[in-house]
């Protein structure tokens, strides 16, 4: 039996949040490796921690659905955002106020 964050059975085709990111995904597949129980999420393909994630109901599933903008990050963009403002280069020739 696979248990969510909040001790809750997860099976397979339920819907669960991931915690530390907020990514919603149905689970598509569950194992249990080395006693630690893991969760594999449709949407992206990866395989999570189960006690990292929570399991979703209907109400969860209906506002999410409902919403008008999309909440959840995307990290391969804050990845590439990060980089571009690490490789931004300072420059002391730029325009000053005159006085």
């Amino acid at each position: 039996m696979v248990l969510d964050a909040r001790d809750k059975e997860i099976t397979l085709g339920d819907h669960v949040r991931y915690v530390d990111t907020g990514t919603i995904g149905e689970v598509i597949d569950t194992r249990t490796k080395e006693g630690i129980d893991w969760v594999k999420i449709e949407k992206t393909n990866l395989w999570y921690r189960s006690k990292l994630v929570e399991l979703l109901d209907e109400k969860d599933l209906k506002n999410k659905s409902s919403d008008d903008g999309d909440d959840e990050i995307d990290i391969d963009s804050l990845k590439k955002q990060s980089l571009d403002f690490e490789n931004m280069q300072m420059d002391s020739n730029v325009a000053e106020g005159g006085g």
